[in-house]
């Protein structure tokens, strides 16, 4: 009687993750008073009868199953929450209407075309639905029913063309979401009332409003439509153009001679340091164009500015061109490759240049060359897509895998279109005619390039125009950097703008820096409020420490410029040293080089501003951008004790106090040793716990260097090389290795096995936590997959074991023992995957885990609390306990 008492108190039933062959609940008595119950990743292809004798069951998880039909969910009248996620639906299932008390639906992620009228009218109480990656063009007139209760919607990720009208009549949404469809313009009357406070279309060809202004939220929005109603809407056709290619390809010449209408060749000497940037008409349209140098160094900077949407023109020097690997891959294989990570929908026009060195038929030869490489490694990256995708449906439990799944086949469906090459004679202004004719004539293309006309109300271009006069001003400086309050004031004084409020004004400035004519990085905390008239300037903040020779502008530092910041030829001397072998600057040398450059290029007049006005205080616009952007880190030596200190008292919060050591500065670009990391690391060890990252189609250029300011931003304990890193937390350490070769690209990742049984735990947050990390940084190349998998434990053995989709909490296996399918060995499954493994007895509770980060701080693992001085930039300050530390803190 005692435990049948016991059973009857259970609310819940979970039993995920365990391939059950027929679930059952603890007996018919007790299973009448479950109101819980969890049957995700049991490949279910029908519903157990178990379960649906249970009248009073209230909340049924089927997610990651095989389910095509849910026959007899009907009998549960009193159900209120039903996950039918990453199953196999292609029909919905109208059984549905008979679960009148409803009140959560999840249908994402299955193959559904078309929803039936006659359901939703039967769900009055239904507030939450997700429809989101299915087939779906339009949704039934009956969800009007839902009207008066249904408060989240997502519909991303289907085959929107219109805006579905029925959601119009939902009078009490919240939250909307309708990413990635195909929508070109949104009704005005979505956003009228005063219910909708989270609304997402990015990833849509939209029109009316722009994408640009939907990316500023609902509030924004409802700015456009007001303006809209005071005067028709103007088209707007504006085309980014990037001029990419290697160095000394002729950018610039294609650049400028497009410019000015007529052949314009630039001498070697002016050749492109950074980006430049320049707009100029062609009929009615308003190109602007970036002019990306070509060295290796300025590519660290060109994920800042290489935007989706744009017309890619890739200048190709055909005289230096050879038909063979090597130049193919220098030339434009390297560009290709990034842009597929990058930009993968990019549309790219392939330019020939320098044909006037070359015979007519070699002409030929090398463009039939150069498209055939470039085809063959589409298909290449098209092929192994496919491969991945059959091989995560060929696995024993591809439910496992949906979410991998589903990002391979968006890649799959999002490649680059590549243009007809056009060989171009820079010196025969005839050859420059026919280019911009042959560019005009892609631009129009409404196939390819969807967003080129947007449509905006007067309002908008008229305070483009009073910016463009602002800048153009005496009173402005050639940087064109102003105060925010200052130049919002100015453009009240506009007579046509004079009735605008600040709001609106603000609402403009950000949809002009989204479109690349001004730029305000309202997240920056020291840019926040200064706003870049002139773009350009802040291309030549970038290039100040990012740039082609900068050992050369270091020796090269003035006397006067050295003496002005109380330096010496010795400390100049030290300053290369440090530089060459540890790629650091101090923050002396870093002023000192800076103040040299501005000088050089007449604007010593912005030094104060770009560094600060204390010299060894403070980080000033420069660092605050370096570091926002990942291409930089401070670095503080201190001395081993630290007398200011405050007490440590244990239960307690305590605060750090505020470094006095001396700022330095590592620059990861510019790494070279790593026998520093290989000898604190001490080699590896057969029992350390290892797993490797993979990167298809590469590793990106300047990934792993980002990858080191970010990671090392969490545990300041550290070491770091060209290509290793070493972390430490809690004195545990982990090594981080990049190997970067065709078809073979992975980040390896090694911690010593614990010698405890409790030190697992530790052990496998770390790693994922670092593998976070590595996710969170990979979605910047929406071309970019990356999986991991952990090797098998036996010496020789190729066999990798893949690990399934992360849920946020870290784990990734409830087996406890794995065995080879290759070599046939059995292991211990928290030696392979995110596993603590099971305790031989009940361990004592331990109280909840607290985590907090510094702004270059540590995070830590265990029952222990740190309080926050500073927040890692855009990072939320509080992770969160156990495993889910990284994955809350990167979202």
């Amino acid at each position: 009687m005692q435990k049948k008492k016991k059973w009857s108190a259970i609310p819940k039933v979970k039993v995920s993750f365990n391939h059950l062959l027929c679930p059952t609940c603890p007996g018919q008595e007790q299973e009448d008073r479950l109101h819980e119950v969890n049957l995700s990743t049991q490949r279910l292809r029908v519903l157990p009868p178990s379960v649906l004798s249970n009248s009073m069951l209230e909340s049924l998880d089927l997610d990651r199953n095989k389910l095509r039909s849910i026959t007899g969910i009907s009998k549960l009248c009193n159900l209120k929450k039903l996950i039918l996620s990453k199953n196999e639906f292609v029909d919905f299932p109208n059984e549905i209407q008979s679960l009148v008390c409803l009140e959560r639906l999840e249908l994402n992620q299955n193959q559904i075309r078309i929803i039936p009228e006659g359901v939703f009218s039967h769900l009055p109480r239904l507030k939450h639905l997700r429809l989101n990656n299915n087939r779906l063009c339009a949704l039934p007139r009956d969800l009007a029913a839902c009207g008066g209760s249904l408060q989240y919607l997502n519909i991303s990720n289907n085959l929107f063309r219109t805006f579905p009208q029925p959601v119009l009549q939902l009078a009490r949404l919240q939250e909307l979401h309708v990413q990635n469809n195909a929508l070109r313009q949104l009704p005005r009357e979505l956003f009228q009332g005063q219910s909708l406070k989270t609304f997402k279309a990015s990833r849509n060809p939209l029109r009316e409003p722009p994408s640009e202004v939907c990316a500023g939220g609902i509030r924004q929005i409802r700015n456009y439509f007001n303006q809209l109603q005071h005067g028709s809407g103007q088209e707007d056709k504006r085309v980014k153009t990037m001029f990419l290619g290697a160095s000394l390809a002729g950018k610039s010449t294609i650049c400028r001679s497009l410019k000015q209408g007529r052949s314009k060749l630039v001498p070697k000497d002016e050749r492109t340091v950074g980006i430049e940037i320049s707009e100029f008409q062609i009929e009615d349209f308003t190109f602007l164009f970036w002019d990306f140098a070509g060295q290796l160094e300025y590519y660290m900077t060109h994920h800042v500015f290489i935007t989706p949407q744009a017309l890619v023109i890739l200048v190709i020097n055909l005289h230096m061109y050879q038909t063979n690997d090597k130049t193919f891959k220098e030339l434009v294989g390297f560009w290709i490759n990034n842009l597929s990570m990058r930009v993968p929908n990019s549309v790219v026009l392939p330019v020939g240049t320098h044909v006037d060195c070359c015979q007519e038929q070699e002409v030929a030869e090398k463009t039939h060359d150069i498209m055939a490489r470039i085809t063959a490694m589409l298909a290449e990256r098209k092929s192994n897509l496919a491969h991945f995708i059959d091989n995560l449906e060929g696995s024993e439990e591809p439910e496992f895998y949906v979410d991998q799944w589903e990002r391979l086949k968006e890649m799959e469906s999002c490649m680059l279109t590549i243009l007809n090459f056009v060989a171009v004679n820079c010196t025969d202004h005839r050859a420059i005619r026919k280019l911009e004719a042959t560019i005009l004539k892609h631009v129009r293309n409404e196939e390819l390039f969807p967003e080129v006309v947007r449509v905006l109300p007067p309002v908008y271009r008229q305070v483009e125009a009073a910016i463009a006069d602002i800048a153009g001003s005496e009173e402005v400086a050639d940087h064109g950097m102003m105060d925010l309050q200052y130049l919002l004031s100015k453009l009240s004084q506009s007579e046509n703008l004079a009735s605008l409020s600040r709001e609106l004004l603000q609402d403009i400035l950000r949809y002009l820096h989204r479109i690349g004519l001004i730029v305000w990085y309202e997240e920056i905390k020291h840019l926040e409020s200064t706003v870049f008239l002139q773009p350009t300037f802040l291309i030549t903040m970038f290039k100040l420490l990012v740039r082609h020779q900068l050992v050369q502008q270091l020796e090269s530092i003035s006397l006067e410029t050295l003496i002005g910041e109380h330096a010496t030829i010795r400390d100049r001397a030290n300053w290369v040293w440090t530089f060459k072998s540890k790629a650091m600057l101090c923050h002396q040398a870093v002023r000192a080089l800076v103040k040299h450059q501005l000088c050089s290029e007449g604007m010593r007049d912005v030094f104060e501003e770009i560094m600060g006005p204390r010299p060894h205080r403070g980080r000033g616009k420069l660092f605050s951008l370096l570091e926002h952007f990942e291409l930089c880190m401070e670095v503080k030596h201190t001395e081993a004790l630290n007398p200011q200190a405050r007490e440590f008292v244990p239960g307690k919060p305590w605060e750090t106090t505020q470094s006095q050591g001396k700022s330095w500065y590592l620059f990861p670009t510019y790494l070279n040793q790593t026998e520093e990391v290989s000898e604190v690391w001490g080699g590896d060890h057969s029992e350390d716990l290892h797993i490797r990252a993979y990167f298809s189609p590469e590793i990106p250029e300047g990934f792993f260097q980002r990858f080191l300011v970010k990671a090392c931003s969490f545990y300041s304990t550290h070491w770091v090389a060209k290509v290793t890193c070493l972390l430490v937390c809690n004195g545990k350490p982990l090594l981080i290795k990049e190997n970067n070769q065709r078809a073979y690209s992975y980040l390896e990742l090694r911690s010593r096995k614990p010698s405890e049984r409790t030190g697992f735990q530790f052990a496998w947050d770390f790693l994922v936590a670092v593998v976070l990390i590595t996710q969170k940084l990979a979605e910047e190349w929406p071309g970019l997959h990356v999986c991991v998998k952990s090797p098998c434990r036996t010496s020789g053995c190729p066999a990798e074991f893949l690990w399934p989709d992360m849920d946020g909490t870290g784990a990734t296996t409830k087996e406890d023992v794995k065995t080879c399918g290759t070599c046939g060995h059995r292991f211990g499954a928290e030696l392979l995957l995110p596993k603590v493994p099971r305790p031989l007895e009940e361990l004592p509770a331990q109280p909840s885990a607290h985590y907090y980060v510094t702004s270059y701080g540590t995070t830590t693992f265990g029952p222990s609390s740190i309080q926050v001085t500073r927040q890692v930039r855009t990072l939320l300050p509080l992770l969160a306990q156990g495993p889910t530390v990284m994955a809350r803190l990167l979202k």
